[in-house]
């Protein structure tokens, strides 16, 4: 069982006290990296859900850097002190109650060596509702105090209500912390000696439009926030009359509250406040330097703005090529890291900005216009080198590898900067790779502007070494005259592919290697057009070779037209379905093809090539299928049924998993296993091939050779092996009933010849799910023409035993 694919942005990360490491929240583990390599050295593992906060508790003495303790927080309800050396769980805080935020003030401003004497170690977190406390015009958030000596919230201690969790911001020195709530701040003061007892002082902090992220100064009394219109707002001198005494003598006078406080709103606790304005959009990032002299800001621009505090004059770090998340500093005054919306964290060496490391996620998915999303698609498999290639922002494609949850390479399919609040004018439509991994072909579509200008790419690339380095090799524009392009498929043991389009034609591209010069080795293959089919000037939708190669399927909007591919001949026509087919796959080596459709009339069929008819279909909205290479199984991911009687189901049983894994054997229209998932739209599956040795522990007997690797539409995946008991644990849900689906098609003689009895799918039927036997067999078993009938050995011996009368025998 191998999961991954999980945010490395979803919450704030923290340095060790040595800038040795840095400890990422990745899922519902920590996972700790090593910042001289950006490799993963180990991870904390225990959490049941999303882990929100990690604090590394600091080191009270110069010689105390060693230490390696923290602690997380976890919408799973539990507080956990981790030895994250070892790593090792040291305690554990149950509050039942899910936890956003997380901050502990007094470990910044006093030593963790306690004794009797040492007062309570109390933490302030930001938590959530239970889901059957939630009821409607109600606050779904608290800041609340927990005792993490005592192991206990404190007792009748709410802060504040808000409607939604908020992120806890705390300042450096653990002396004030706040958070933003809509259109104002709210701070609190900690005191020196904490308790549950004390109750401590808060005041705000209003502004006109609507807060998204707040900072404290590290060392005076100075904050800064940002709001959704890009400005950003320094207040300085907050809590004068809040914080301490209603007077103060301050620059040699007396400074009392009816004094001019410019850019002060109201009755704001404040001296002045500043405002500056650079960000087209929100700010999502905001901190003060670890010296106080400058204010990093960022957000969708994907530029790190650089403030100076005491003018407002600013620098600037461009190009980094995604929003800005989360920006912090390290223990040592020479690193930082900086995460991106493009699930990767950044390295810096300080003050260059200079990115020394990467720790890339799997990318996200991007945006798509509507126009675009029949033909879009998000990833494609390497099933061979057990990776993923996934189309992401900037016109890239990220090669992932599944097993060690990293990124391999990524390659730029064209040039072009980070620009947020564009319009999109160039999406990557398709994607597709060869059975070996070592070819590549995408389609690049420019977005016409006001009816005029609109382009179709079609490239081809190579890749030179195993990690996946390609470079383009042929570039094909229009290559459907001014048709899109719907499907590319390669020739499992051929340089050939066919690319199908939506305007009635299909065309056959073969790869021709350079003529070799002197010494030097072959460096490219030019892709030139073999051939070009259509049938009836219908919109061919999908394609598929079989796994010798000698067959060519190809979609023909509701029928399915086999080709020879080398002499271009039509060979048989297939059909003919309810929907336009969406997708053609070969199942291994056997003679079936299976086909989905959408639309209002969804349907998985299985089509037979040696009697050219359907042998079983079900009425599924499948997003994707995926064939064994090999053998005759193949897995169908459907969407659930959005019936009342589903969504009940959903809530109740299958906890909001709104999609199905099914896996099938070909010629058996029962399957043999079922799996929930969540998240299942637009996701795919894939059996990914390699070698039994290296994954012994997580395969059975039956199928050595393959696991089935399931992606969501959020790009998290998990692999197992569909015929073990593992497949139940840690993100898929095994279910031993079926219900729901619809069965449309017939099975057997009766797909040609003789309508079989109705076939009766019930629910709560556990797996192995088997026919029921007939009372009178006999009546349908010699059933269809003699000439295709089975051997009468098969018969007589069936046709015998449902005349002998069944007899349970004791066994003394």
């Amino acid at each position: 069982m191998i999961s991954g694919g999980r945010s490395l942005v979803s919450s704030l990360p923290a340095f060790s006290n040595d800038a040795k490491k840095l400890l990422i929240c990745h899922g519902n583990t920590v996972s700790i990296f090593s910042t001289s390599t950006g490799l993963q050295i180990t991870e904390l593992e225990g959490h049941k859900a999303l882990v929100t906060s990690v604090i590394v508790v600091p080191a009270s003495t110069p010689a105390s850097k060693i230490l390696c303790y923290c602690w997380t927080a976890s919408l799973d309800g539990t507080i956990r002190y981790w030895d994250f050396s070892v790593p090792e769980l040291m305690k554990m805080i149950d509050i039942q109650l899910p936890i956003f935020s997380m901050v502990i003030p007094s470990l910044f401003s006093q030593s963790m060596e306690r004794d009797e004497k040492t007062p309570d170690l109390f933490a302030y977190v930001s938590i959530g509702a239970n889901k059957q406390d939630k009821q409607p015009n109600t606050s779904r958030g608290q800041i609340r105090k927990c005792n993490l000596t005592k192991s206990c919230l404190a007792g009748g201690v709410t802060l504040a209500e808000t409607q939604e969790p908020e992120f806890i911001t705390i300042c450096p020195f653990g002396k004030y912390f706040g958070i933003r709530d809509k259109r104002k701040l709210r701070i609190w003061h900690v005191p020196e000696k904490d308790s549950e007892r004390i109750e401590i002082k808060k005041m705000r902090l209003h502004h006109t439009k609507t807060l998204t992220i707040l900072a404290f100064h590290p060392t005076k009394r100075i904050v800064a926030a940002g709001d959704v219109t890009g400005r950003i707002l320094v207040w300085r001198g907050f809590g004068n009359r809040a914080f301490s005494l209603s007077n103060r003598l301050k620059n040699g006078r007396l400074m009392t509250y009816e004094d001019e406080r410019p850019g002060v709103r109201g009755d704001d606790d404040a001296d002045s406040c500043t405002t500056w304005h650079w960000h087209s959009s929100e700010v999502k990032l905001l901190l003060f330097s670890s010296d106080g002299a400058y204010l990093y800001s960022g957000g969708k621009e994907g530029v790190l703005v650089i403030w100076q505090l005491d003018t407002g004059k600013k620098k600037f770090l461009p190009r980094i090529g995604s929003p800005l998340l989360f920006f912090i500093n390290s223990p040592d005054p020479s690193l930082s890291s900086i995460s991106c919306a493009d699930n990767q964290i950044h390295l810096m060496k300080m003050p260059s900005m200079e990115i020394l490391k990467s720790i890339a996620g799997i990318k996200l998915p991007c945006s798509v216009p509507e126009i675009c999303k029949n033909s879009f698609s998000g990833f494609v498999f390497d099933c061979a080198a057990g990776l993923v290639a996934v189309c992401a922002e900037n016109y890239c494609i990220q090669f992932y590898s599944l097993f060690d949850d990293r990124e391999i390479s990524q390659v730029q399919i064209c040039e072009r900067n980070h620009q947020p609040g564009d319009e999109l004018t160039v999406i990557v439509t398709l994607v597709a790779l060869s059975l070996d991994g070592c070819v590549m072909s995408t389609v690049e579509t420019r977005l016409p502007e006001e009816g005029i200008g609109g382009l179709v790419s079609l490239k081809f690339w190579m890749c030179g070494s195993q990690i996946k380095d390609f470079s383009l090799s042929t570039i094909i524009y229009e290559p459907h005259r001014e048709s899109g392009v719907s499907a590319i498929a390669f020739h499992p043991t051929r340089r050939m592919s066919v690319s199908t389009s939506y305007g009635g034609d299909f065309k056959i591209w073969v790869g021709n290697q350079d003529i070799q010069q002197k010494d030097k080795m072959l460096q490219k293959t030019r892709w030139t057009c073999h051939a070009v089919g259509s049938y009836k000037k219908k919109p061919m939708t999908a394609a598929a070779f079989s796994a010798d190669g000698s067959v060519l399927a190809v979609a023909a909007e509701t029928v399915i037209t086999l080709w020879d591919p080398e002499m271009n001949v039509l060979v048989a026509v297939i059909g003919d379905s309810l929907e336009p087919i969406g997708s053609l796959s070969f199942v291994g080596k056997s003679e079936y093809i299976v086909s989905t459709s959408r639309g209002s009339n969804p349907q998985v069929s299985v089509w037979s090539m040696s009697k050219l008819s359907i042998t079983w279909s079900y009425k599924l909205h499948a997003e994707a299928v995926t064939c064994t290479q090999d053998g005759s199984s193949f897995a169908v991911l459907a969407r659930l049924p959005e019936s009342s009687e589903a969504a009940e189901a959903k809530e109740t049983m299958l906890q909001s998993k709104d999609g199905a894994i099914l896996l099938f054997k070909v010629g058996d229209p029962v399957p043999v296993a079922t799996w929930f998932v969540k998240k299942s739209w637009g996701g795919g599956l894939a059996f990914l091939h390699m070698n039994p040795a290296a994954m012994e522990e997580m395969i059975s007997d039956e199928n050595p050779a393959s696991l089935l690797a399931y992606v969501n539409s959020d790009h998290e995946y998990i692999l197992f092996d569909p015929y073990g008991a593992q497949a139940c644990e840690r993100g898929v849900g095994r279910r031993h009933s079926l219900g729901g689906f619809q069965e449309t098609g017939q099975f057997g003689y009766s797909s040609i010849y003789v309508e079989l009895p109705e076939f009766d799918l019930k629910k709560n039927q556990t797996l192995p799910i088997t026919f029921t036997p007939s009372e009178r067999p006999w009546e349908t078993i010699f059933s269809g023409p003699s000439h295709t009938l089975p051997p009468l050995t098969k018969l007589c011996s069936s046709f015998l035993e449902s005349l002998l009368e069944k007899r349970t025998a004791a066994v003394e």
